[in-house]
């Protein structure tokens, strides 16, 4: 980028965060503890809409760490499982985190997320980091003697200008620093597509299961169904794109369409309602070159963004964003270790990431179905698969040869169905003579 004019009205900071997300309040909360100069800048007012509402046991810690657990609590709904609704199978299959590898890590919530990013974010504001909403920052250049300097607007037309020796991408899906940078890579190995909305009066699961996250398989893709603790239901169904380009009429008479292709699910939905229109979201699935550079990182979704089958992408973004405060610290108090840092941080949220895609690439195929609808324990893989789906992806987990076990089983699994449908074939008839 090309070299900006440092003015006289710019703000000066050691690090300029850009979005108020789960991941740019977390690190501004946890540098701004650490005594750097924070600034947090976000496009909304919040409390404001947010879809992916589920979060996982492993949140838990985070959120303790930053003191903010009860707070989360008090407008959560327990989530102790997943359900999983397959049309290939007679009943439900229920995996509760309780029964994982790491048995303390049993529960989690569900979340309106306008409630949760609005607790994070006043968190960090406690902290010290000083928090700008309702700007959108508009320019950024890195500076030849190091650093950037950035300009925002906002709403009413003012502008703001801030000149940072770090900056911090979490912009979430707007990939603001990914596409200035052109980082930004299409996912060709799972692309995906969604069309979601909010319904009042679903069936849910009962007693403690009431607040479990519900996955339904059907013939186009999979539908989510989260509870949340005002009484409304976020339901949303992930496809391949091209089905979604597929539809004629509105979104949401094509959602409704789209629930109505799994039974299971609409029987759950008799008597709701959906509180308003749904809404579409194109090919989401994306990646970088790199999260990181000189004087910048990209975390959470500003990096990238995977399906949100196994509800990782709060966590991953918090988590990338303990990594990333510990990295910026380091080029902040020691340069000459900064690059040593950055790589660091960029093979940590990989391995993180890594360890979900591999799942998340197979969740529609008939082998990896099978094995969460037919779940045994057999050394122990199911406690690891558990604990993986409610986050265990840590370098050092004792989970790791489990996990190794349970995919050698699926491509036993999947090698042995393709060898089914070979040798069931009918025999090819001889040529008349």
């Amino acid at each position: 980028m090309a070299q900006a004019n440092v003015g006289t009205t710019e703000e000066i900071c050691d690090v300029l965060v850009i979005g108020g997300g789960p991941a740019g309040s977390t690190i501004a909360a946890l540098l701004a503890e650490r005594g750097k100069d924070v600034v947090l800048v976000d496009k909304d007012h919040h409390p404001r809409f947010h879809i992916g509402e589920s979060l996982l046991p492993f949140n838990m810690p985070l959120f303790d760490k930053l003191g903010v657990r009860e707070a989360v609590e008090r407008v959560g709904m327990p989530k102790y499982g997943i359900e999983f609704v397959s049309p290939h199978h007679a009943k439900p299959s229920l995996l509760e985190f309780g029964d994982g590898w790491q048995k303390d890590m049993d529960y989690s919530f569900q979340v309106r997320r306008s409630d949760f990013d609005h607790i994070l974010l006043k968190n960090a504001a406690a902290k010290g980091a000083r928090v700008v909403e309702g700007c959108r920052v508009t320019e950024l250049s890195f500076l030849d003697g190091g650093g950037a300097s950035a300009a925002g607007t906002l709403a009413d037309g003012g502008t703001r200008q801030w000149r940072a020796r770090f900056v911090v991408d979490a912009t979430g899906r707007d990939t603001f620093l990914a596409n200035r940078l052109k980082l930004k890579q299409r996912n060709r190995r799972h692309e995906s597509a969604a069309i979601y909305g909010h319904y009042i009066n679903a069936e849910r699961l009962s007693g403690k299961q009431e607040g479990n996250i519900s996955i339904f398989w059907f013939a186009k893709g999979w539908i989510w169904f989260i509870p949340l603790s005002d009484g409304t239901t976020s339901i949303g169904a992930v496809c391949p794109p091209a089905v979604i380009k597929e539809r004629q009429g509105d979104v949401t008479e094509f959602f409704t369409q789209l629930i109505g292709m799994c039974p299971a699910l609409s029987e759950r939905l008799k008597h709701a309602t959906l509180t308003g229109p749904a809404t579409a979201t194109g090919n989401y699935s994306y990646g970088t070159d790199r999260a990181s550079g000189d004087d910048y990182i990209l975390i959470g979704d500003a990096s990238t963004f995977i399906d949100p089958v196994f509800s990782t992408g709060v966590y991953l973004a918090m988590r990338s964003a303990f990594i990333g405060a510990d990295a910026i610290v380091t080029c902040l108090d020691r340069p000459a270790e900064a690059k040593v840092a950055l790589k660091a941080f960029e093979r940590e949220v990989a391995r993180g990431r890594d360890r979900f895609t591999w799942f998340i690439y197979r969740i529609t195929s008939p082998a990896i179905r099978a094995l969460f609808m037919e779940p045994g324990n057999p050394f122990r893989m199911e406690e690891a698969v558990l604990s993986l789906l409610a986050g265990d992806v840590a370098k050092d987990s004792p989970i790791r040869f489990r996990i190794l076990m349970f995919k050698g089983v699926y491509y036993f699994k999947t090698a042995a169905a393709k060898l089914g449908r070979l040798f069931a074939r009918p025999p090819a008839m001889a040529p008349r003579t």
